[in-house]
């Protein structure tokens, strides 16, 4: 499906899937159809048989499915401005898991900590050669409005944009060699686009041509969609278009098979009893867990490379409760270890009521300081991976998702070696 190639990204810390897949269906009023069959759970890993959702696997199998031999182990894998080896799991064995890959192809725009396992690195264009459509953070918005950006500058001379890209590699994967011609595919998701909204497909095409590419299939969605637009409407409209105030959606876009609100589906509803049982267990008064954090500045790993990002305080810090450090006799400023099942860090330690007693919080994305990867500004500061202490064994009950908050842990403070 070459859908699935077009869409997603592996930056996101533990809860991602793989293979990255497109999202929900939508019928011909641009609107999301209702009694669907539920995509969830339809097939289950091969190693550890968790269930799979809108057609991804938990990125908490991928490595057990890398390393584990057998009829369908993954020996090749391709990622898109991704760093799975500081965003999943058990980072030690994701990173174990890429050496050993027969392919591994990567498309970035740096050398990082699970780039430099990649065959082959292949370039990315700069986002001011790319056209922008906001598809996701729309949705959050408070007011109905659309814009559309042109790219400011061009493409260097012979260098593919990146859906070219992703198209060639989509056909080399189905067989057609590395000089096969990339229209066809690029017709075919277009053709597959306006199919599934439910268009005539051959006039819907006609409209639309002769873009190509994802202004093309931005333009067949906008054409589907309940504002009568279309990409030149937007291109007219440098500044954005105002549709006016939010509106009521529901329950039109509702997929439940009820065409309601499900507030207990009966998935949930039988994991109640587990529920009850883990809160009804005696805990350790003393025990910590782990919690992630994320800081406006440094979201994910790659922002950790740029000046002006990674100036200022030191941010790869170990937020500790005041009661916590005093029991533990952790200093501010002093270094601590962190102890889990699948590693151990040492960071800094942050004094701080900003998490409860009990809790302690390292962010996300930090530990640049494997050798071959190639990240100079992040590496003067490289802090230290939390993902270390994820184990990729601890997950979701009902969704196979990697836990990423309560993780437990042993915490103590690092003591200076005594001279002899």
């Amino acid at each position: 499906d070459v859908l699935n190639v077009l869409t997603g990204n592996l930056d996101r810390p533990g809860g991602a899937m793989f293979p990255l897949a497109a999202a929900g269906q939508r019928n011909a009023s641009g609107q999301p159809g209702r009694g669907r069959e539920t995509k969830l759970g339809r097939w289950r890993s091969r190693v550890r048989g968790l269930p799979e959702s809108l057609g991804e696997l938990p990125v908490a199998a991928l490595a057990e499915e890398i390393d584990t031999p057998g009829e369908g182990q993954v020996r090749a894998l391709i990622t898109l401005a991704g760093n799975p080896a500081r965003s999943t799991p058990n980072s030690a064995r994701m990173e174990r898991a890429l050496a050993s890959l027969d392919l591994y192809v990567a498309i970035d725009i740096y050398v990082n900590e699970s780039t430099r396992h990649a065959d082959v690195i292949l370039p990315a264009p700069s986002p001011l050669q790319r056209s922008h459509y906001d598809l996701a953070f729309y949705q959050l918005s408070v007011r109905n409005v659309v814009n559309f950006s042109a790219p400011v500058i061009p493409p260097d001379p012979g260098q593919p944009d990146e859906w070219e890209t992703l198209l060639r590699l989509a056909g080399i994967a189905a067989g057609q060699g590395v000089l096969g011609d990339v229209g066809p595919l690029d017709d075919l998701v277009a053709s597959e686009l306006a199919r599934r909204e439910g268009a005539d497909v051959d006039a819907l095409l006609g409209a639309v041509a002769p873009r190509t590419g994802p202004e093309r299939l931005l333009d067949v969605l906008l054409r589907c969609g309940p504002y009568d637009l279309t990409l030149a409407d937007l291109e007219a409209a440098p500044h954005g278009i105002d549709l006016g105030a939010l509106a009521p959606r529901l329950p039109g876009v509702l997929r439940t098979p009820s065409g309601r609100i499900e507030l207990a589906p009966a998935p949930i509803v039988a994991d109640v009893a587990r529920l009850r049982a883990a809160l009804a267990r005696d805990h350790d008064p003393h025990a910590l867990v782990l919690v992630g954090r994320r800081q406006l500045r440094s979201n994910n790993s790659w922002m950790h490379n740029l000046p002006r990002l990674a100036s200022g305080p030191e941010r790869c810090t170990l937020h500790v409760h005041p009661d916590d450090a005093a029991r533990l006799g952790l200093a501010d400023g002093e270094p601590a270890e962190v102890r889990s099942r699948t590693g151990t860090v040492h960071a800094p330690v942050e004094v701080t009521d900003a998490v409860m007693a009990g809790v302690v919080s390292l962010p996300h994305g930090w530990g640049h300081d494997s050798p071959g990867a190639r990240l100079e500004v992040a590496a003067e500061r490289p802090g230290v991976n939390a993902n270390t202490l994820a184990d990729e064994e601890l997950v979701d009950a009902l969704s196979g998702n990697a836990v990423l908050n309560g993780i437990p842990v042993a915490v103590a403070p690092v003591r200076a070696p005594v001279p002899a």
